[in-house]
């Protein structure tokens, strides 16, 4: 059979190959094909990008766990129906299992496949040495096509001809150019990358992908390339011929899904419906309870000591599925569903069925393993040997007297049973398929599973008083409010992880700490995104060190802080002995400032904009219609860059008498970093710099400030700020329909009056949010909500609806 198709293959990792060969399918998409994607090795995580790319399941090629001869049939199965399939290869080219001659390689899989090769090379630093490198791999394997190359983070343009001069001395050609642009890398996650599933609107940024990456590919030459390769002597892999189906009935198997669990096979859900069963997917952090009529449930990989406080907070799914497993639904549970089933991860309250407690360690278990089955059990049969692979961070401490489900180098592994099976090995059972018809004959023979509900209750009436009065209210902030079990929406941190461009920054600033820091490059950073002079700009250790100089500046007469208002500036001055007046906005107001409230001999006043705890932001006209000849005006920015736009900030207008204030520590997720600035007059400035101690902004801190001022973090925090607004909206309008009062928010946070008592309550539920009575000017009955993505601020609406702990439950159903 005929189909043309290109490896995207390179000489090491990290040369590029996941943005090209993504960007590739993306841009061929966009051009009007019909483009299969595929990954050569085991890993799930590229896979979920090419299915975004393609609008197709994302399909793995493995030799190592299906077999040679399952290769070719796999990829024609997969690639049904496309114009062109682009696989994207593993590691360098010719790296495969070790002591086996390159087995598993990207190069053993074009070779089972007869598919054309391209190369993507990371070029930065080199010139000439590019063609000896890619003459060197081509030539290694006779049996491996190289068809060209791609030029990836290319320099000058001078550089750049001199490479492909280079490469046409080679024999070989040039297929694209593609330019340093921090823009197109993706971040990491223990290895490869943060599965799409976690990423906000990933399917924006692939298609921004594709756009970019059409820009700098020869899309012709990739396509004349690919129509070149041979037909296969093959024909395509049918689950259908592997499984037989056990009746006519579809019981239902619950499949774990959502941002916790997003490593499957798609030819794991194939052959289950093949084998007569109907796959539904659920969500552990979202869903209160296991899919109607579930006769089986099947536990997939994923990253699910991220969400751990998530998981172990939606107690009524837990407590659902650890009732099925018990009652011997058939369960299947690989890595993370292992972790999910044991007692406890990272000491967060699991689901309890296996008797072991897990938690995150420093060593990372990344292999090929040949397993053997310790027993006979629901899905093997003893001594029966399996393929698979191992990636976790993870450790499982199995009770004595456990009965293990494999042993993998002589060491026995995972738990099973008649009816449970649970272990690191992620088995592909397309090269296993007798597995699958095993728990595929378990759930048709199984009684579906009833889930127990509560009685129907009110709304339980708000826990008496408020919560436990704090010895420093001044000093009482978000983190406070967090811990073990509980789910955040206290702390006003981005929830989406840092990008990859950021973490590489603060990896590379280690390289420079035995030198004290110099905070010159942060202050040029700054000035310049700004477009002030360097010496408006002074970086500070986050901006509670900024408010802490305000505070030392000057003997100050009459500061007034505008209230309710983020604490810090408060306490600062009265550490340094000054009587703060408070003005406080009012809720009848909708906690907007009258200025007129202002003392007009204020020699001080500190404001926020966007106000932290309400989220109001204040007219640029009302704060600089603040300013007096003997007045400093401090205007507490924290929040402004989620603000889209940035409206109504003053960071970037020369006004005398004014001090805006900037931390970077939220929006970037680094508040252990502690990084921020002062932007003001140049008197200011060095005011406020002779008070600074020395070295008090880490060299971490000030390669973070450099990183985010740069274009790259233009755009991704332009993305990040309306990933915010949706957040903030759904939010704020889901608690709206409840019949609660929301303060109009700006910011990436909301101000809801729930009622006294509503805090500890939550608390009590497993969802921490911010007290409010420790702010001047709000009481026990208003907290603070951060902004999250949808699928966990459904905890916190499932957490208020949900009727009182002890409604009592209805007696068991009998099965049918």
């Amino acid at each position: 059979m005929r189909l043309p198709r290109l490896m995207v293959a390179a000489p090491a990792s990290g040369q590029g190959k996941t943005t090209v060969a993504t960007g590739l399918m993306a841009a061929l998409r966009a051009a009007g094909h019909e483009v299969s994607g595929h990954k050569a090795g085991p890993d799930y995580i590229d896979p979920g990008y090419h299915a975004l790319a393609t609008g197709r399941p994302g399909r793995n090629l493995d030799p190592h766990l299906v077999g040679e001869s399952r290769v070719a049939p796999l990829l024609l199965h997969g690639a049904a129906g496309a114009d062109i399939a682009v696989i994207e290869g593993v590691m360098g080219l010719h790296d495969g299992r070790l002591g086996t001659e390159g087995f598993a390689s990207s190069a053993h899989v074009a070779t089972l496949t007869r598919t054309p090769v391209v190369l993507v090379m990371d070029v930065a630093g080199q010139s000439r040495s590019v063609g000896a490198v890619a003459a060197g791999m081509a030539a290694y394997d006779p049996g491996v096509q190289v068809a060209g190359v791609v030029l990836n983070r290319a320099g000058s343009a001078r550089n750049t001809a001199e490479i492909e001069r280079s490469l046409e001395r080679a024999g070989l050609p040039v297929l694209g150019v593609v330019p340093r642009d921090d823009r197109l890398s993706a971040p990491s996650r223990h290895l490869g990358l943060v599965p799409a599933a976690e990423r906000d609107d990933p399917a924006r940024l692939i298609a921004r992908l594709g756009e970019r990456l059409a820009r700098y590919l020869d899309l012709d030459a990739l396509l004349a390339a690919a129509r070149a390769a041979p037909g296969l002597g093959t024909w395509p892999w049918e689950p259908g011929r592997e499984v037989v189906a056990a009746g006519d009935r579809r019981p239902v198997v619950a499949v774990a899904g959502g941002r916790a669990f997003t490593f499957r096979y798609a030819e794991t859900e194939e052959l289950l419906t093949a084998a007569g069963c109907a796959v539904v997917t659920f969500d552990p952090l979202t869903d209160t309870e296991l899919p109607a009529g579930t006769r089986g449930i099947y536990l997939g990989g994923g990253f699910p000591e991220v969400y751990a406080a998530g998981l172990a907070a939606n107690r009524a799914l837990l407590h659902d599925l650890r009732t099925a497993v018990r009652r011997g639904i058939p369960t299947v549970a690989e890595c993370a569903g292992l972790l999910y089933l044991a007692a406890s991860l990272d000491g967060a309250e699991m689901a309890g069925v296996l008797p072991t407690a897990t938690a995150m360690t420093d060593r990372l278990t990344l292999r090929y393993a040949v397993a053997t089955a310790a027993t006979g059990s629901l899905l093997t049969r003893a001594g029966e040997r399996v393929t698979g692979h191992e990636f976790h961070r993870t450790q499982a401490t199995p009770a004595a007297g456990t009965v293990p489900a494999w042993r993998i180098d002589g060491e026995a592994t995972g738990f099973a049973s008649a009816t449970c099976h649970a272990s690191y090995l992620h088995v592909h059972w397309a090269g296993h398929p007798r597995l699958a018809q095993r728990f595929a004959d378990a759930v048709h023979a199984a009684a579906p599973h009833v889930t127990a509900r509560p009685v129907a209750a009110p709304r339980p009436p708000p826990a008496p008083g408020g919560s436990e009065p704090v010895p420093d209210p001044l000093r009482h902030h978000g983190d406070r409010e967090t811990g073990p079990g509980l789910i955040d929406f206290a702390v006003n941190v981005y929830d989406g992880g840092r990008p990859e461009w950021l973490d590489r920054a603060l990896r590379r600033s280690l390289d420079r700490v035995a030198d004290y820091p110099d905070p010159a490059p942060a202050r040029a950073a700054v000035a310049e995104r700004h477009g002030r002079h360097g010496d408006e700009v002074l970086p500070t250790a986050g901006a509670a060190e900024a408010f802490t100089l305000v505070a030392r500046l000057r003997d100050w007469k009459r500061p007034v802080v505008v209230h309710p208002q983020f604490t810090e500036p408060h306490a600062a001055l009265e550490q340094t002995g000054h009587h703060v007046t408070p003005v406080l906005c009012r809720p009848d107001r909708g906690f907007r400032l009258d200025p007129a409230d202002v003392p007009e001999e204020a020699d001080l006043v500190v404001i926020g904009n966007p106000t932290n705890p309400t989220g109001v932001l204040h007219p640029a006209e009302v704060v600089r219609g603040l300013r007096r000849a003997w007045r400093l005006v401090v205007v507490d920015e924290a929040f402004m860059d989620a603000v889209p736009g940035e409206r109504e900030s003053l960071v970037g207008e020369r006004l005398a008498g004014v001090a805006v204030i900037r931390s970077l520590t939220k929006h970037w997720s680094i508040p252990g970093v502690r990084a921020g600035y002062v932007v003001a007059g140049p008197g200011v400035i060095r005011e406020l710099a002779a008070h600074q101690p020395p070295w008090s902004v880490s060299t971490t801190a000030v390669d973070a400030t450099v990183a985010v001022c740069s274009a790259a973090a233009a755009s991704e925090g332009r993305d990040r700020a309306r990933a915010l607004v949706r957040w903030r909206e759904y939010l704020a309008g889901g608690l709206r329909e409840r019949g609660f009062e929301v303060v109009e928010s700006a910011a990436p946070f909301v101000l809801a009056r729930l009622g006294d008592g509503m805090h500890p309550m939550l608390r009590a539920r497993g969802i921490a949010v911010r007290r409010a009575d420790t702010f001047p000017g709000l009481g026990s009955d208003w907290v603070r909500v951060a902004a999250r993505p949808p699928e966990r601020t459904r905890r916190l609406f499932a957490a208020l609806d949900a009727p009182a702990p002890d409604a009592p439950l209805p007696p068991p159903v009998a099965a049918s």
